[in-house]
């Protein structure tokens, strides 16, 4: 398992999210509150990317990592670059309207384009995977919650300058390593989102660099940092 948000606050990997108040009703803990404002504030200021980059769940990526990241894109880290993508219609149309006039709520992006929701967000899911779109923040609706916003990745965060595309996978599985202190290729694949074959080859070749150690636990390959 790799550091999550509610970990860096809580010191746990034990969710304690609610608590009942002096009424009975169910409000969230201290932990949980800040977390549920930083998910939202933190890619706000720039300051954490946070998407559905690396799978269906929202990754917090930091942006020191962005352009290794970006670099299995093979992209040019241009905002525009996602016109060179293998895009269908709909997908490069809600990545215009969010060059043109982001950040843009769902909500906005259905009305600019004339989708509906399911179109729009599996659109946006798609995009976001690529690494063409990433969230902005939440937007307050007149009724229910706020609505994420999002805007185009290269746009808020600099990706101009990446690694070759070896040397991105190596640093990527470093971080990770490093993060989960013990990994098995399975482990990497999860994270980022890799298949085994891959995440099996780059974990070898930290270890052949001096980087990782592997040992066999009941015919198991796991690996750990140096």
């Amino acid at each position: 398992m790799l550091p999550s948000l509610w970990e860096a606050v809580a010191g746990t990997r034990a969710v304690d999210w609610a608590v009942r108040d002096d009424e009975g009703r169910h409000v969230f803990t201290p932990e949980m509150a800040r977390c549920w404002a930083w998910k939202d504030e933190l890619p706000e200021q720039r300051l954490v990317c946070v998407g559905k980059h690396l799978g269906r769940w929202s990754a917090l990526v930091a942006p020191r990592l962005l352009p290794t990241l970006y670099a299995r894109t093979e992209r040019l880290g241009r905002p525009d670059d996602f016109r060179d993508a293998d895009l269908t219609p709909l997908q490069l149309e809600v990545a215009e309207a969010a060059l043109a006039g982001g950040p843009l709520t769902g909500p906005e992006l259905r009305t600019l384009i004339g989708a509906d929701k399911k179109q729009v967000d599996g659109a946006v899911v798609v995009l976001q995977r690529a690494l063409v779109l990433t969230n902005a923040g939440v937007v307050a609706q007149r009724n229910g919650w706020g609505a994420i916003a999002v805007d185009v990745l290269a746009r808020r965060f600099d990706v101009s300058k990446r690694p070759t595309e070896p040397e991105a996978r190596r640093t990527l599985a470093a971080a990770v390593l490093a993060s989960a202190g013990e990994l098995s290729a399975a482990d990497l694949g999860g994270a980022l989102g890799w298949r085994a074959k891959r995440s099996r080859e780059t974990l070898d070749e930290l270890a052949e660099a001096g980087n990782a150690a592997r040992r066999e636990v009941h015919g198991l390959s796991l690996w750990n940092p140096v």
